[in-house]
């Protein structure tokens, strides 16, 4: 039933529609009166108006562009009137192919920094979360990153745009190692698998590009405890700043006499670290942010004849400074240093003596400018400034060398719906030029459908080692990307399928015994990720699969074939029920054996169970048990084929988290 004013003389009627369907509930009306209507479920509108001669009718629908008619109101009847949709602005795109979002409030929330925190057996690590998701695969006896048949290093970890030399904490070989950084200490998180733009190199696979909090408005204090870390934290608010504190302790050592394990340690694993944020926001738009955090890590372990003993100190520090410039153009530029010293004792041999420091200050400045509705650009430039240094007799190097880079971006509406973002990324190592051309073409028909085709080439210097090995001779390593990204979601089910192929020139590999950069392999797969809140009320279900065919002739290898990191297939099946203060999380992984020159591994597989009890809004309780049925998983085979497995066959957590001003548990000590 349309509502009109019925108290003018002449009227005023007509259809709306889209070309295929009549748009209901249409806002219809004479411009700069209050004579007007609303459309009837078949798009029908009529209304009498006061108005004579000459007047304009105007018409507003959501997700359409505005209609207006000029014409004799004499005239304004019997209309049929067709509107357009309104075209997506180039700032109102997100393009997701390859890549997951979290704690985004534009985009599907699969993951906010809590339940980072309370996923699995994740224990607040980012890196093992991130692992739930498909395109990654376990590799259980070192836990990091890696990403459709690529090794963890081609994965580079980026803090507000900064790169970062070493995002994970150390640990003995054949144990698993965790990011370094909290997950509360990040607004965003964009793991991008593939298609992501010239601002970021040095990552031949995947990049994690992570944005910190904005400054806070309020202070927070609190504390968490749990077998295996103690932490203490908060922020302190100004009227244009906060300054942010994090001190944590990680001790193995009571965990590893209340629980037996297969490994003989000397000294208990034990990580104390402190971190510190500050950051002001300038009345003339300029956002100045700044992070220093610094790792103190040492553990000790009885191997074979040997007592090893390891010790690394882990600095990290950025500041960086965002300031628009009006005219839809902003200026950022930005500073990192990274330093990272090891020193192992009896690393091979009794009274051994290894020693390795690493250096890099990365230097950026970009200019970003949204040109119209249907252009963006965005240019910088960046230099990666390294220093690497080994001692382990009677072997050892220095080694200096600085990458250049540039960038160039643009973000293009084509027409309506269709979307191009093309970059060309050029670096420059001891005068070698890379030019790296990247495109990802998008059909976005509406809001729940989006197709994307992603190509380009990406590049990365060798480890420093085999730099150093090489005389500085081997040049950069090079993969080229084609992605095929089909997404649907809805309000409760997200679908995301992606076949994937990777072709890598120039790897390090070694030939009568000299290193040459002359590997080369290829990747190829699929990932399909589906997530689903509809089951039942409370329940959310995500099931995670890939497929990957790898193929490598590179380091030592005498012939082409499948790297021992890469699996056949992963699989992953979690599921999160709430009932009033308790949340209760199930998970089952599968992965397919690997293969060694001395056989391949039996599969993997592990259920973990997680429950989670909001003790009041200031205290959350969380405890965890991975592996429940305790199989012994086979990593991976050593050089004398035994079996390598992890320390402990199940990994028994519980922690409580305690807000001591805020109102919510987990804003304790983080940011």
């Amino acid at each position: 039933m349309t509502v009109c004013n019925m108290t003018a003389q002449t009227k005023i009627s007509g259809t709306i529609s889209d070309g295929r369907e009549p748009l209901p509930a249409a806002n219809v009306f004479i411009l700069g009166t209050i004579d007007g209507c609303l459309t009837d479920s078949l798009g029908r509108f009529s209304f009498t108006t006061s108005q004579t001669g000459e007047t304009t009718l105007k018409v507003t629908f959501i997700g359409y562009d505005d209609f207006t008619l000029k014409a004799d109101v004499s005239k304004l009847h019997d209309l049929t009137i067709r509107m357009n949709e309104r075209a997506t602005t180039i700032d109102e795109v997100v393009v997701t192919a390859s890549t997951f979002s979290f704690g985004k409030s534009d985009s599907f929330k699969t993951m906010d920094a809590l339940d980072v925190v309370m996923a699995g057996n994740s224990c607040g690590d980012i890196v093992a979360a991130l692992q739930t998701l498909p395109g990654t695969q376990k590799v259980g006896e070192d836990g990091k990153l890696y990403v459709r048949g690529g090794e963890s290093e081609e994965c580079q970890t980026f803090v507000n745009g900064m790169h970062v030399l070493v995002p994970y904490t150390t640990e003995t070989e054949n144990t698993a190692v965790r990011g370094r950084f909290s997950p509360f200490l990040f607004k965003g998180i964009n793991f991008s698998m593939s298609g992501y733009s010239g601002e970021y190199g040095q990552a031949l696979s995947a990049v994690l590009p992570m944005e910190t909090t904005d400054m806070a408005t309020s202070d927070k204090y609190g504390v968490s405890a749990s077998l295996v870390d103690w932490n203490i934290g908060g922020t302190k608010a100004f009227s244009t700043s906060s300054l942010s504190f994090n001190a944590a302790l990680t001790s193995m050592g009571l965990y590893d006499r209340l629980f037996s394990q297969r490994q003989d340690y000397t000294r208990p694993y034990r990580k104390l670290s402190g971190e510190a944020q500050y950051k002001k926001e300038f009345g003339n738009a300029g956002v100045l942010k700044s992070y220093v955090g610094y790792d103190l890590t040492s553990v000790g372990l009885h191997v074979d004849d040997r007592h090893l003993s390891l010790k690394e100190h882990n600095v990290y520090a950025n500041v960086t400074y965002k300031k628009s410039l009006g005219q839809g153009m902003t200026f950022f530029t930005g500073l990192a240093n990274s330093s990272v010293f090891r020193d192992i004792n009896e690393a091979v041999s009794v009274g051994d003596h290894y020693h390795n420091f690493r250096n890099e200050m990365h230097l950026k400045a970009e200019i970003r400018k949204v040109c119209s509705d249907v252009l963006k650009l965005s240019t910088g430039i960046e230099d990666y400034i390294r220093h690497s240094r080994l001692r382990f007799e009677p072997y050892e190097y220095h080694l200096d060398y600085n990458i250049l880079a540039a960038h160039l971006d643009a973000q293009w509406r084509v027409i309506p719906k269709v979307f191009l973002n093309v970059s060309a990324r050029t670096e420059a190592m001891d005068r070698r030029w890379l030019l790296m051309p990247r495109a990802t073409l998008s059909y976005i028909p509406n809001k729940c459908l989006q197709f994307s085709l992603v190509t380009g080439r990406y590049s990365q210097t060798p480890d420093d080692d085999y730099l150093a090995q090489s005389g500085e001779t081997l040049r950069q390593s090079t993969a080229d990307h084609v992605v095929l990204s089909m997404q649907y979601k809805s309000e409760t089910t997200l679908l995301r399928i992606e076949p994937y192929w990777k072709r890598y020139h120039h790897l390090p590999l070694i030939e009568d015994g000299i290193w040459q950069s002359d590997g080369h392999g290829t990747s190829r797969g699929v990932d399909v990720f589906l997530e689903d809140h509809s089951l039942a009320r409370n329940l959310i279900t995500t099931l995670s699969y890939s497929y990957n065919d790898s193929r490598r002739l590179y380091h030592d290898y005498t012939e082409e074939r499948t790297p021992d990191f890469a699996s056949r297939h992963n699989l992953r099946l979690t599921a999160k029920f709430s009932i009033g203060k308790l949340i209760f999380g199930l998970a089952e992984s599968y992965v397919s054996g690997r293969h060694f020159p001395n056989g391949t591994t039996p599969y993997y597989n592990s259920i973990d169970a997680n429950i989670t009890y909001l003790v009041s809004l200031k205290v959350i309780v969380y405890t965890s048990l991975n592996n429940l049925f305790g199989r012994t998983n086979i990593f991976r085979y050593d050089a004398a084929g035994s079996p390598v497995t992890a320390s402990r066959d199940r990994f028994f957590y519980i922690g409580i988290f305690v807000s001591l001003k805020n109102n919510k548990a987990y804003d304790i000590s983080n940011f």
